[in-house]
């Protein structure tokens, strides 16, 4: 969200089921604060905007009829809302990416997000339409999985004591984001 802030919708906490699958959730909501999405959101929004009141100037300007500045109005609307959602996808994907590794900085399981993501495709039926501004659930563990051998680099385990999980957060490596 604009300002840095983390928001995690509370429908989400029945699929997390605990807390490492809670902290994949985090992580990939942080990533989107750490790369100022929303920031970018915005100014593809302004240009979209701009381009949007560009193509009606020159229409109106070269004569064109009322209804064929319509038509173009609609069909720039839509090539910029299937280019909007890509862009989205692909914002998505890196978050995906950086909160794996957080995740995994932080002493987390990276494995946990491939079982986190096959409960959120259950639930929501693998629903997916082209229009979407988020990838397909097979989409993202597929992905994941690929991510997965980088993931474990930062990723030191956890011990078991008196049965409960500890986890030992890694320090000694160093994220570099291009």
């Amino acid at each position: 969200m604009p300002g840095g802030k983390i928001v995690v919708y509370e429908g989400l906490l029945p699929v997390t089921r605990d807390e490492a699958s809670l902290a994949i959730v985090v992580g990939h909501e942080v990533a989107h604060a750490v790369a100022k999405h929303s920031a970018e959101r915005m100014s593809n929004e302004i240009r979209k905007q701009y381009g949007t009141q560009l193509l009606g100037s020159v229409l109106q300007g070269s004569g064109a009829s009322a209804s064929l500045q319509q038509i173009s109005s609609t069909v720039f609307g839509i090539g910029s809302q299937l280019g909007g959602a890509a862009y989205s996808r692909k914002q998505e994907n890196e978050a995906d990416h950086l909160g794996l590794i957080f995740a995994a900085m932080a002493g987390y399981d990276p494995n946990t997000a491939v079982t986190f993501w096959q409960r959120m495709a259950q639930a929501s039926n693998n629903s997916y339409t082209i229009l979407s501004d988020h990838p397909s659930d097979g989409s993202r563990i597929k992905n994941i999985q690929g991510w997965m051998p980088e993931a474990k680099k930062y990723y030191t385990g956890s011990t078991t004591t008196n049965g409960a999980k500890t986890y030992t957060p890694q320090t000694t490596k160093t994220l570099h984001i291009k």
